[in-house]
């Protein structure tokens, strides 16, 4: 069991959904991709952190870069939001689309970087 896994199992059971279909979505979108815990959180790493995510006592905590929250802000509206984390609380659906669409512009903004 790698580090990622540790920290899934061992999350608040109200979080293990939310953490296994973020996990989950960012192999289907890049399967081989490495995996590491940075500040305390999951972070997948493409070209660096591509992004970090993390269980809170009522959320999931996504943090893509400010740029990518600014760009899907209008997309955003009914999370609570700062500049750099996005909140989707445990009470609603893992929003699959969007958060695909967001690690895909994290993926753009990485192979632009390089």
């Amino acid at each position: 069991m790698n580090a990622v896994e540790t920290y899934i199992k061992s999350a608040p059971d109200i979080a293990k959904p939310h953490l296994k279909a973020m996990r989950n979505l960012v192999f289907e979108l890049l399967p081989a991709i490495d995996e590491a815990i940075k500040w305390q959180m999951p972070t997948p790493l493409y070209k660096g952190n591509l992004i970090h995510y993390a269980a809170h006592k009522q959320h999931l905590g996504i943090y893509p870069r400010p740029k990518a929250i600014e760009h899907f802000k209008d997309r955003l509206t009914e999370f609570t939001c700062s500049k750099g984390a996005i909140q989707i609380p445990y009470s609603s659906k893992f929003p699959k689309t969007l958060i695909k669409d967001i690690l895909l512009f994290r993926i753009k903004e990485q192979d632009t970087a390089q």
